[in-house]
């Protein structure tokens, strides 16, 4: 079993689910480690050993879940034609859906705490015909606007149907 792997009911296993549930509610900021180590029934200690800092783990469910989606951006992306508008619109949607259904719409919406480049950005590069490095940027911006707007209360519908408007010109 690949190490980032955890066992199912293991106190990584746990310390993972938990995570991802305060890092959405409440921010990667706001959560507290006693507070997470509790709601995952470990200690501190395990926190630690297994992530070695609330950043680590953070960064290990983020990237978790930015794996999970840009794999789906890009059999989005190939089912369009991978390059061009339609390329870029099914990526991001698709992109959004995920988020929405795994419940990360604030983990992937906020920007990372951890200087690196931004994958979804990455995926989206090699899909654009023009403007690659500030298309790609703005394009994830407005992908991550999306999913904060799901965060402060607009429905995702609202907030899909938004996205959409901004992949769509003339439309």
């Amino acid at each position: 079993m690949r190490e980032w792997v955890p066992v199912p009911g293991s106190a990584k296993a746990r310390l993972i689910e938990a995570a991802i549930h305060q890092f959405e509610l409440d921010g990667y900021e706001a959560v507290n480690v006693v507070e997470l180590a509790g709601k995952a029934s470990v200690t501190t200690g395990a926190l630690y050993h297994h992530f070695g800092s609330k950043l680590g783990l953070y960064t290990a469910v983020r990237e978790d879940m930015e794996k999970r989606i840009v794999e789906r951006m890009e059999g989005a992306a190939e089912a369009a034609g991978n390059q061009g508008r339609p390329a870029v619109r099914a990526a991001l949607l698709v992109a959004f859906d995920a988020a929405v259904r795994f419940t990360v719409c604030r983990i992937l919406g906020e920007q990372s705490p951890v200087e690196r480049e931004d994958p979804v950005t990455a995926a989206l590069r090699p899909l654009l015909t023009k403007h690659k490095a500030p298309a790609a940027d703005i394009l994830a911006a407005a992908w991550r606007a999306a999913l904060l707007a799901v965060v402060t209360g607009a429905s995702t519908a609202a907030a899909r149907a938004s996205l959409a408007y901004v992949l769509d010109p003339g439309k």
